[in-house]
């Protein structure tokens, strides 16, 4: 593994920050780290980082324990923090150059260690211009290439897009997922969107707390007892009612409110999860004569996945649990 956070707990005081968080991220993996405001993802993140050490617990990167192996875990990490500190009054390339002094790359290796982060991140063209003077968006892109250099195998990016316009949204979005190809990427963001298109696995925290360590599909899995389908049919409402109850596996069927002289009906088809009942109910659409216009999976989206998985845990439902270790793979707010 090259993320491994075990028990970690972080203390301000009186106040417990983060509780006993545990997971493990794979090689190669794109992971988002998801929860609202104050959840204690940015205290995990810096405790990964080395920036806070754990009160208890943890931290490993790239086989490096954080704590007792701090140079060589941050050697193996790229960090791109939610307020990232930059020099304004320094050109990109001189200010990514400092950046790799300060990370130690040998003087015969710098030229190439910089060029390979500007390339990376699209900043050739403007590695002469005062960082002060770029856009909101390039200022990020420098933000990720100072974490780039030394080529890391683990990346953590905390709120990348935060503040961006929706074209430079899309650019640091197509940026990260194409890092996500060499490396392992922790992206921490808010916009949920961004995670549904990069991301392989989600972690979600509230309140200091692991809930969910999957992918989205098992989330919704675990999360509704039922798979459902679509359906858009032109025919006899209560014909094609029966024709759909008919079908082996389908559990329950629900048709939308039609409007006035509307030529067709959606239908909602449930199903359990393991069987997949398109071709049946297409097949049985078509054998009675109906009209099939549109049949297609309805799916929770990553923003109602995290809305339930949140709203159980505020409203105190005892089975939305931390995970007891990190072997742990999958952690859901079961029903």
């Amino acid at each position: 593994m090259e993320i491994t956070a075990e028990h970690l707990r972080k203390t301000f005081g009186s106040t417990v920050a983060v509780h006993d968080v545990s997971f493990e991220i794979a090689r190669g993996e794109v992971v988002g780290f998801l929860g609202p405001n104050g959840a204690g993802k940015s205290t995990t993140l810096r405790m990964l980082t080395g920036v806070f050490p754990p009160s208890s617990g943890r931290a490993v990167i790239a086989g490096r324990d954080v704590a007792r192996e701090p140079l060589a875990a941050r050697r193996a990490l790229g960090y791109l923090p939610e307020r990232a500190a930059s020099y304004g009054e320094m050109p990109v390339e001189k200010y990514l150059r400092f950046i790799a002094d300060m990370k130690g790359i040998p003087a015969r290796d710098v030229t190439a260690a910089v060029r390979e982060a500007m390339g990376a991140t699209a900043l050739e063209h403007v590695s002469h211009r005062l960082i002060g003077n770029l856009s909101k968006g390039y200022r990020q892109r420098v933000g990720i290439a100072q974490a780039l250099i030394g080529s890391p195998p683990v990346l953590i990016l905390d709120e990348p897009t935060s503040g961006l316009d929706p074209e430079q949204v899309t650019d640091i979005r197509g940026l990260v997922q194409g890092l996500g190809s060499e490396r392992t990427v922790i992206l921490s963001t808010h916009v949920l969107p961004e995670v549904e298109a990069i991301c392989s696995r989600v972690i979600i925290m509230n309140r200091g707390r692991i809930l969910a360590v999957d992918s989205p599909s098992s989330l919704e899995e675990h999360l509704r007892p039922h798979r459902e389908i679509a359906v858009e049919v032109a025919g006899a409402r209560d014909d094609v009612l029966r024709v759909l109850h008919a079908i082996d596996g389908v559990s329950g069927v629900a048709a939308d409110a039609a409007l006035p002289g509307a030529p067709t009906i959606t239908y909602v088809v449930r199903c359990v999860h393991h069987r997949d009942v398109r071709r049946e109910v297409a097949a049985a659409v078509a054998a009675a004569g109906f009209g099939l216009v549109e049949l297609k999976p309805v799916v929770m989206t990553l923003e109602e996945i995290f809305l339930a998985l949140t709203s159980r845990d505020r409203l105190g439902d005892e089975k939305a649990v931390t995970p007891p270790s990190p072997q742990v793979e999958r952690v859901v707010a079961s029903h």
